[in-house]
């Protein structure tokens, strides 16, 4: 029988980092948590549920308990979690001797290194270990030298980087595939998130969650001067943001009433704005009844007339919830950096109008007055349109 004091064989695993969530204090361990969990339910059908995520001084480490993980089909699970900046895919070893540590090292590294350059870098979190880092790191590169000839120290530009960890356990890898950063998903509240088919609402959406804030969605629909085919366009950004997210139900709002309505009572510069106000309204009362904390918008100032400072103002007042605007101070090109790269681009350009685009003035007004927009306003609410607007509350329905 083996002695229980021989150290383990080293085995593959995934070492997860995060960033900010571990500079909270009294909330860490619910940040924690949920990020631990996020991980738990992607993977929990992989490794015949072998699989075990646990947390070791400020890292998460992914293992199978019955050999080495499958990173390649891990990783892709897990990578677009918010909270974690950056998954290693490396090695553990139960060893606590130098010599154990530099004959794991040299194993691990043999089929790694690229080019013919190398540094160690060694971080001890537990303080135990009798060898400072730098003493750790310069005792490997030693060993490393010995048994690869061909490859030389460059302290200042090496080709590869050997880091080594110290923990209760000690972990080598070499390279880091980024994570996404931010919160955990949801752990900040739900907030509604207003949803065009366009290219910046799903932009502010991802940023929002990135945030931690749990999206739900609403879209304003309004047959039949708008086709079916934009529901399926916004349902597919709904996936793409989803690959963050997990499923995002979209709630679908009946809009054409209102929108006729006030398009033969409004003057048509003011349009936009008196629509907008509509649907802030409308996200209003259906974040009350979801329990949601905020509204969420795709506007950047400046963009479009319905977007200056004046216009903003103009519209804020409509709301009985702050109103979230990621995007304020992004140019469009910034916008559409980040849209290509979370997947949603080239969804959004398909050509297919939304209720706003389609009912928008030639010469909207760029510089409303808030009290002449909201006078006018409060003669048409003591009418019909507080009926439309409640209307579109009880109509909205659930898209799955």
């Amino acid at each position: 029988m083996e002695s229980p004091n021989v150290p383990d064989a080293p085995k593959r695993i995934l070492l997860v980092k995060y960033g900010e969530v571990a500079l909270r204090q009294g909330n860490r361990a619910f940040y924690e948590k949920q990020i631990m969990d996020d991980i738990k339910r992607r993977i929990k059908d992989l490794h015949g549920g072998n699989i075990r995520v646990y947390r070791e001084q400020g890292r998460f480490l992914i293992e199978d308990t019955e050999g080495d993980i499958d990173a390649d089909a891990v990783l892709p699970r897990i990578r677009n979690i918010f909270g974690a900046i950056a998954f290693c895919d490396g090695i553990k070893t139960t060893t606590r001797t130098i010599e154990g540590i530099k004959e794991a090292a040299l194993g691990f590294f043999r089929g790694r290194m690229r080019g013919t350059s190398f540094k160690v870098d060694t971080k001890r979190a537990d303080k135990r270990f009798p060898l400072t880092s730098n003493e750790t790191s310069a005792a490997i590169g030693e060993y490393l030298l010995d048994n690869m000839p061909e490859a030389r120290v460059d302290l200042h530009n090496p080709s590869t980087v050997l880091r080594v960890e110290i923990r209760n356990h000690v972990y080598f890898y070499v390279d880091a595939v980024s994570g996404e950063g931010g919160l955990p998903y949801g752990s900040a509240g739900k907030g509604i998130l207003l949803l065009s088919g366009g290219i910046d609402s799903p932009v502010a959406g991802y940023l929002a969650a990135k945030r931690g804030v749990g999206l739900i969605p609403v879209y304003f629909h309004s047959p039949p001067y708008v086709s079916e085919r934009v529901v399926d366009k916004v349902n597919d950004l709904l996936r793409a943001l989803g690959a963050y997210t997990g499923n995002l139900p979209l709630r679908i709002v009946p809009f054409t009433e209102t929108q006729l309505f006030l398009q033969e009572n409004i003057p048509a510069e003011k349009l936009t704005i008196m629509l907008k106000r509509a649907m802030l309204k409308i996200a209003s009362a259906i974040a009350a009844r979801e329990k949601a904390h905020c509204l969420i918008t795709g506007d950047a100032v400046g963009q479009v007339a319905s977007q200056t400072l004046h216009s903003l103002a103009a519209v804020n007042s409509a709301a009985s919830l702050p109103i979230l605007r990621p995007l304020t101070a992004m140019d469009k090109h910034q916008i559409i950096e980040i849209a290509k790269r979370i997947g949603t681009y080239d969804i959004s350009i398909r050509p297919y109008d939304d209720c706003c685009t389609l009912f928008v003035a030639k010469h909207p007004e760029n510089k409303p007055n808030t009290q002449v927009i909201e006078r006018m306003e409060s003669r048409l609410t003591e009418g019909a349109l507080a009926g439309l607007i409640n209307g579109a509350v009880s109509g909205a329905v659930i898209n799955m």
